[in-house]
């Protein structure tokens, strides 16, 4: 089995807990004091695109061979001639040919194309703690980046404040926040999801957003996630807040309204309920029926207003793969998100995922192989993102060449909340009137941030760039984990640019998947890219017998 290595002695990273695939430890706590890659990135930005220490010291890699299938196990391909890309606006002159030029932007969807200065967008952001008391770092540093961001389902529902009238939604103060927030930094790249499930639909939320907010909300669909094959779970340690979640309809367990469970609870043998949406679909019992279903709600949604329709699945089979690819195809959606296993979440049983679903680059293979099906047969697929366990600029050039044509952006979850984290608890040393506001953990800066710098200006490498995008005044309002997730999306940005260089693409629509091999048989099998040294193997022959 493939583990990914603790530390890293080039970057002078290291992990707090065991890593995962990403690189992010499997559990990811917002205190963290560091140093993660993801993390050491949103303070330093580009600069940890490079070994350590230049002047003093040589690096050499230590991933010379693969093991097990996963994208660990894709390599990229680079070449000694040629550019493609961008012949309009660039010369092949060396001159022009530089990895700054390349153009990573890209957009997706049908009528109303929604363009994106780099080609990420977050996991769904929804009614888990952690994501309300955030949101002001992640909505911001999305909105100043230029990428899209996803309110997750359930946010109304949970909402004390939320007025419901005979069960539709009529007031919804912390979803207006978190629009409010991404708004006005917003301009006029990346966009603003909102994700609905079972409840929400029940609810009304797309009715209130349509009236409210009218085509700046994409909304998006959801069968589910790579983290977990049931609904989407929060855990609260208030009973009378888990008798209101009850009241208003959600699964509670254990049942808060339980004389038994109560009294447990006041002796301190249960310490929290754990809140659950409900499966969708269970009245169904057929792809056909599924099919009927999904186009009439997708008509639904057309039929209020909206121009702009997502679709988010999960690691589920091969068959329910093709049907979310088939039948989003069929209602001309505008993106489709497709989540491995291994995806990351803020609530899931720990077991379920270890053990459930296809995990990220299996999945995602197939997926390419479904689209390529589809257009063979001249149906036009959606516009495809690709997400789970993806934190690096390598991660990126992989998934969207695997997945060329048809992919067009990929989702990270878990990775760019790191920033968030980060930069509130630096915000809340450095400004401790706000430390509360912004959810700081530290009550001083660690080691491991002062060895960087002590002020603001010293600590992010993206600061003065954000401070130049919004003015001296406006900086004062902005988080200091939207400057860290700058940094971070810096860092992402060159280091694509770099790869996209190497192998002579300089545009997001030029990559392929010839621009991978396969580090192992095993992955040449399952993703149909051939073995390093079978890749290429006719373009060799061809130079040896001229």
């Amino acid at each position: 089995m493939y583990e990914a290595p603790k530390q890293n002695d080039a970057l002078g990273t290291t992990n707090r807990g065991n890593p995962c695939e990403s690189g992010l430890c499997t559990l990811c706590s917002s205190d963290c004091k560091g140093k993660c890659e993801t993390w050491l990135s949103s303070l330093l930005g580009r600069k940890l695109l490079y070994p350590r220490n230049f002047g003093d010291t040589t690096s050499g890699s230590g991933n010379a061979v693969a093991e097990g299938i996963g994208y660990h196990a894709v390599r990229i391909q680079g070449y000694a001639y040629g550019a493609r890309g961008l012949t309009d606006r660039l010369s092949t002159t060396s001159d022009d040919r530089t990895f700054p030029n390349v153009d990573i932007t890209t957009s997706f969807g049908q009528e109303v194309k929604t363009t994106c200065r780099l080609p990420i967008m977050t996991g769904a952001l929804g009614s888990t703690f952690i994501a309300a008391k955030y949101w002001n770092a992640f909505a911001v540093g999305a909105a100043l980046c230029g990428f899209p961001i996803v309110i997750g389902e359930n946010v109304v529902g949970i909402d004390r404040a939320a007025v419901l009238d005979n069960g539709r939604i009529t007031s919804a103060p912390e979803l207006d926040r978190r629009i409010t927030i991404f708004r006005r930094y917003f301009d006029g790249f990346g966009a603003i999801i909102v994700q609905m499930n079972v409840e929400d639909t029940r609810n009304g939320v797309a009715e209130y957003l349509i009236d409210k907010y009218g085509d700046q909300i994409i909304i998006e669909l959801k069968w589910g996630q790579g983290a977990k094959n049931i609904g989407g779970e929060i855990q609260v340690s208030d009973i009378d807040y888990a008798c209101f979640l009850k009241a208003r309809g959600y699964l509670v367990d254990p049942d808060p309204t339980d004389p038994a469970v109560r009294t447990a609870f006041e002796r301190g043998a249960i310490t929290s309920f754990a809140r659950h949406s409900r499966l969708g679909a269970t009245d169904l019992s057929s792809a056909g029926q599924v099919r009927e279903a999904f186009m009439g709600e997708v008509a639904r949604l057309r039929g209020l207003g909206f121009k702009r329709i997502s679709l988010k699945t999960g690691s589920y089979g091969m068959e329910a793969l093709a049907m979310a690819i088939r039948y989003a195809a069929d209602a001309k959606l505008d993106l489709l998100t497709i989540d491995g296993s291994g995806g990351g979440t803020g609530m899931s049983p720990w077991n379920m995922m270890e053990h459930w679903g296809v995990p990220s680059l299996p999945l995602h293979a197939k997926a390419y192989d479904y689209c390529r099906i589809l257009t063979e047969r001249g149906i036009a697929v959606p516009d495809i993102s690709l997400a789970g366990g993806m934190a690096r600029e390598d991660h990126l050039f992989k998934a969207l060449a695997l997945g060329a044509p048809f992919a067009k952006m990929v989702c990270m979850g878990r990775a760019p909340m790191i920033p968030g984290f980060l930069g509130s608890n630096i915000e809340g040393v450095l400004r401790p009137e706000r430390r509360a506001a912004v959810s700081g953990h530290w009550d001083h800066l660690p080691s491991s941030v002062k060895t960087i710098g002590e002020t603001p200006e010293s600590i992010f490498a993206g600061w003065e760039a954000v401070r130049q995008k919004v003015g001296d005044a406006e900086m004062a309002q902005i988080p200091f984990g939207a400057v860290a997730m700058y940094g971070y999306a810096d860092k992402l940005a060159c280091g694509l640019q770099q790869f996209m260089a190497g192998a002579r693409k300089f545009s997001i629509d030029q990559l392929a998947r010839e621009d991978l091999m396969s580090a192992n048989r095993e992955t040449a099998e399952v993703t149909g890219i051939p073995f390093m040294t079978d890749a290429q193997h006719e373009q060799a022959m061809a130079v040896l017998n001229a």
